[in-house]
């Protein structure tokens, strides 16, 4: 479909693009605001991971330079998933399961795409992964949510290094998050992708 005819259809449904689009952002906040008050509640140790712990990242820094996320990852210790499962089930989140992962659904209409992906600590997220997940203690407190440190933050996208990875991690290098000592901080193979994107950061 061309952009005339997008055009055409937003105005023929009226919908209102601007709108859909900043409460889009806000459902986010508002599933990882209720996510982590009910982990908090319940004191289950976690650790918010992915693009909200770039976010958090990014925002100490340049809050112009934050990029908006569409699913609220979060980091948990095996042991500890059934008492989270029924924290968060009590706050209006449903268990169930994509493709291996445990994801909590925002309400019997959520879409898996938009909610809870829960990562387990200490295990590699795939077979071919060079290194596991960090533990939920490697996790500081910003503005009352636990997030993850930042060195394991960097670690868990390079070994991810899908193409939104490696755009979070030339956004932290741009704003002076990631400079070239840190290559050496990683396992070979880590090390060596984190230098790919410091040698071309607009790449």
């Amino acid at each position: 479909m061309d952009s005339n005819s997008l055009a055409s259809m937003v105005r023929e449904k009226g919908l209102d693009v601007f709108e859909r689009m900043f409460r889009a952002v806000e459902l986010v906040q508002e599933r990882l605001n209720r996510a982590c008050k009910a982990l908090c509640e319940a004191q289950i140790p976690y650790a918010v991971v992915g693009g909200n712990a770039v976010a958090a990242w990014v925002a100490t820094i340049d809050d112009g330079a934050v990029r908006n996320t569409r699913d609220v990852d979060l980091l948990l210790a095996e042991e500890d998933l059934p008492r989270a499962t029924d924290a968060l089930q009590t706050a209006g989140f449903i268990r169930d399961e994509v493709m291996g992962t445990v994801v909590f659904l925002d309400g019997p209409d959520g879409k898996p795409s938009q909610g809870l992906h829960i990562l387990l600590a200490g295990r590699k997220v795939r077979p071919e992964y060079v290194s596991p997940t960090p533990n939920v203690d490697q996790a500081i407190e910003i503005n009352q949510k636990r997030i993850v440190e930042l060195q394991a933050l960097v670690e868990m996208k390079l070994n991810s290094y899908r193409r939104k990875d490696q755009t979070h991690l030339q956004d932290m290098i741009q704003i002076g998050l990631i400079d070239t000592s840190w290559p050496s901080r990683f396992p070979t193979q880590l090390g060596e992708r984190l230098q790919l994107l410091l040698d071309d950061p607009d790449g």
